[in-house]
């Protein structure tokens, strides 16, 4: 398990690996840095190669990078098939050859690395594809959220999507699986929201989780915990909620002084966060401390 943080900008164009330190007090030590052309949206590791990653690219690319090569060796490759800016990348956990990339022309697109063209496009959403994400469990099986305010459940075996979830009443910008429950999925919206589905029902609810008072950006289950999850929102704070409690709002940090637009924790260290946002900052921290503290 790669023990890196990367950090990437739709406002600069470079990013940046930084080796996790070994207390959360101790400093950041950047490893590479990589100073791009076009905004980077998103990235994702690699499930194979501990030393590979992919990036999403604001001029409708997808670039693979390689963190133990120079800088003017990189990137490796460049998956130019997207019509509009890739808001989001994600890497298949299960099978860990393959990786879904989302993008603002409505699409979805499946990888293979090996492969110089992608192997599938699904054009079923009518809007912006801010985010797709495998389920952690079932190796063929992802989730995507639009600006069409609809959530739908994909099976690449199938030829169409396998469940449709009318998830907000305004755009959704983001979803993730539950990593211990494959039929729990959440929702984020610019409704200010973010709602708990379990598919086996998903016409009933779990949970709606209000305390944001602007669109909600990023929501991320947590790796060590099947309740607990953490979200960030253009009004500047991250939020950390158990949803099983009947005040589901643990914890809230405010350190961002522009829009807080990434958020995820660590897999290797139970309660460690970071986050990023547009005041070109980076923060990480333990839970229940201050991502300010020195």
């Amino acid at each position: 398990m790669n023990p890196a943080l990367t950090l990437e900008s739709s406002e600069t164009t470079v990013f940046t690996f930084y080796l996790l330190p070994p207390t959360p007090s101790s400093p950041l030590t950047e490893l590479i840095s990589f100073d791009t052309a076009d905004g980077i949206y998103d990235l994702a590791w690699s499930e194979s190669h501990d030393s590979l990653l992919i990036a999403a690219v604001s001029d409708g690319s997808v670039k693979l990078y390689d963190t133990t090569l120079l800088p003017t060796q990189n990137p490796l490759r460049s998956f130019q098939e997207h019509t509009r800016e890739v808001d989001s990348v994600d890497y298949n956990p299960t099978r860990r050859d393959s990786f879904i990339s989302s993008s603002w022309d409505d699409t979805i697109k499946l990888w293979i690395l090996d492969r110089p063209t992608s192997i599938h496009t699904f054009k079923e959403h009518a809007y912006c594809v801010y985010s797709a994400v495998w389920n952690t469990r079932h190796t063929d099986v992802f989730a995507s959220a639009s600006g069409d305010r609809i959530v739908r459940i994909c099976d690449v075996r199938e030829p169409g999507s396998t469940m449709i979830i009318p998830g907000h009443d305004f755009e959704i910008l983001c979803c993730d699986w539950n990593k211990y429950d494959d039929c729990i999925i959440a929702t984020a919206s610019v409704d200010k929201r973010i709602r708990v589905w379990d598919m086996r029902s998903f016409r009933a609810l779990i949970l709606v989780l209000n305390g944001h008072g602007f669109a909600v950006r990023k929501v991320k289950f947590s790796p060590h915990h099947r309740n607990f999850l953490v979200s960030c929102s253009y009004d500047m704070t991250v939020c950390m909620w158990d949803f099983m409690m009947e005040d589901a709002l643990v914890g809230r940090n405010d350190h961002h002084t522009e829009f807080a637009v990434g958020v995820d924790m660590s897999v290797l260290i139970d309660g460690l966060l970071a986050s990023t946002g547009w005041d070109e900052m980076v923060y990480v921290w333990q839970h229940g401390t201050d991502p300010r503290s020195p």
